[in-house]
């Protein structure tokens, strides 16, 4: 496995459970029939933190959708530097904190944090670029 592949690794499963502490607050205010019963403008609304780590998983997925391909497309090309390694880790680092914060409910830092991980990305696409 690259670097970059397990970065990627990483990303997706950090990804992947980010569902969890929202749907247990879910679970908790609205019990578990109300958490799966289908969404209604009655229901009982989740814990503000709850709320935003929605939005962070959302926005977790839609930049995803845009980062594995990148990575997917260095190793098809069987392309990797120190600086794709860097901006794979500099990447994950960052919708980490992109996360925290969120969660914390810290705007600027939130969107701080998002600008370095497209940074990221943009570093990658360049080195596809550079490679081909």
């Amino acid at each position: 496995m690259t670097r970059e592949l397990f970065w990627l690794t990483l990303t997706v499963i950090m990804t992947g459970l980010l569902w969890i502490p929202y749907t247990v607050n879910r679970c908790q205010v609205r019990g578990v029939t109300g958490a799966m019963a289908n969404p209604s403008r009655n229901a009982k609304p989740q814990a503000e933190w709850a709320n935003r780590l929605m939005f962070a998983h959302d926005n977790a997925v839609e930049n995803l959708i845009v980062f594995a391909p990148l990575v997917l497309i260095l190793n098809a090309i069987d392309y990797s530097s120190k600086w794709t390694v860097l901006a794979c880790a500099v990447y994950f680092w960052s919708r980490l904190a992109h996360l925290v914060v969120y969660v914390m409910g810290i705007p600027v830092l939130r969107t701080l944090a998002f600008v370095i991980g497209f940074f990221a990305q943009a570093v990658l696409a360049i080195a596809i670029f550079r490679a081909v």
